[in-house]
């Protein structure tokens, strides 16, 4: 009976319903829009981090993460094999390739240029390397055993482009100098300045070749699913031997990402409280105007037997109501607005210290749905409470009197 009531209550005022459940509905909209634009820049980011660079997981030497960019060479792994077949029991894992770093001189006959160098695997890295654009010739192959890719950077300081040949210089583990002729297959842009300025890379057994060694320093882990990150990062804690190998996954590897992830997190939680408080206060103030002008309504329901406290009731039981309405409102086209932007896409620039921009999207999340839901639902809830026991407080007397203004 109350339900039924309270139904009518609030469409007795047409306008001023339309103009709550507006500012419902829109908020609500914008809390969706907004928690999926932030979490399409996380999983962008991510995406381009991973497949540009670092892969899902790396396998390294244990203290070659905090040591290794100064000497490389004392972290290496000659036994990959085994490692391999332990990793093939794994069913999220795609693919596993491996690494070796050095550091070197890159000389194009003129000048020299201080570079770090990945030997790769170049067919299955191609395939890791989805967001590897290739500006200029093409992707490094298993046949080019004397090819190298340059970064963008590195052939901008160099004045370098696909053809051109250079020398690499590198210190040998053992302390020896030596060098190797390289032909330039192509030039790439990843995701980083940083990373384009100073990286380039050959094929391992060229690598080898150069450094005199068989080893690598990083099995780089590619999985099938992001998602399954942490769950084969705890199985390899399982596996790998605490004193030999550790393991990292791409968040620790990559320091950027956490920074950037932190810091939207705050500016939306922020977002998510300015939203919340205009609701409340266009809410409260279209609630608040429509409680006082029932106050005669009031007086008279008290008057006849009824407690406050069911007044308060009656009135929690219309906002719940028309929160409820507005809400749901908000979710359904917050929804279908998402799914219309998405299909269009956003066009972004690329962001600091990043060389690609990007299509954004919204990423729509059972969270993000939820939480805009209960924002507009509570907001709207609550904000009968004060001006409903406000106009419970009145004597009935003085409240009966609205009736005759």
């Amino acid at each position: 009976m109350m339900l039924k009531l309270a139904f009518r209550n609030i469409f007795r005022q047409h306008a001023r319903t339309a103009i709550t459940l507006g500012a419902i509905v829109f908020g609500v909209i914008g809390l969706i829009l907004g928690g999926g634009f932030v979490r399409d820049i996380f999983f962008q980011l991510g995406e381009a981090l991973i497949h540009s660079q670092s892969g899902h997981l790396q396998i390294v030497k244990t203290g070659y993460f905090t040591y290794g960019s100064r000497s490389p060479e004392r972290f290496l792994i000659t036994d990959t094999q085994s490692l391999k077949r332990e990793l093939a029991n794994f069913p999220e894992i795609k693919e596993v390739l491996e690494r070796v770093n050095f550091t070197g001189l890159l000389n194009n006959g003129k000048t020299d240029w201080p570079i770090v160098a990945d030997g790769v695997e170049p067919d299955g890295e191609a395939r890791l390397g989805s967001f590897m654009q290739i500006v200029d010739g093409r992707q490094l192959t298993q046949k080019d055993h004397f090819g190298v890719t340059v970064g963008q950077g590195v052939a901008k300081a160099l004045n370098l482009k696909a053809g051109d040949r250079v020398s690499l210089l590198v210190n040998t583990p053992e302390g020896a100098l030596n060098s190797m002729e390289l032909d330039i297959v192509g030039i790439f842009q990843s995701f980083s300045k940083d990373y384009d300025a100073r990286f380039i890379r050959l094929a391992l057994p060229a690598a080898h070749e150069l450094l005199g060694s068989q080893g690598i320093n990083s099995l780089v882990i590619s999985l099938k699913q992001t998602a399954d990150t942490q769950a084969v990062s705890k199985k390899l804690e399982s596996i790998l031997e605490r004193e030999q190998y550790e393991s990292r996954t791409w968040v620790q590897l990559n320091d950027f990402y956490g920074k950037t992830v932190a810091l939207y997190e705050q500016q939306f939680g922020f977002l998510q409280l300015i939203i919340l408080i205009m609701v409340l206060l266009s809410v409260a103030n279209s609630v608040s105007m429509s409680i006082f002008e029932r106050t005669g309504e009031f007086g008279t329901i008290m008057a006849t037997g009824s407690r406050p406290v069911d007044v308060i009731k009656m009135l929690v039981t219309e906002s719940a109501l028309l929160g409820l309405i507005g809400s749901t409102a908000g979710v359904i086209l917050g929804i279908a607005a998402a799914l219309l932007i998405s299909q269009i896409g956003i066009p972004m620039p690329p962001p600091p210290n990043a060389n690609l921009g990007y299509m954004a999207t919204i990423q729509l999340s059972a969270t993000d749905i939820m939480i805009s839901f209960s924002i507009g639902f509570v907001a709207t809830t609550l904000a009968c409470l004060w001006p409903g026991i406000r106009v419970t407080k009145l004597p009935v007397i003085e409240a009966l009197r609205q009736n005759q203004i």
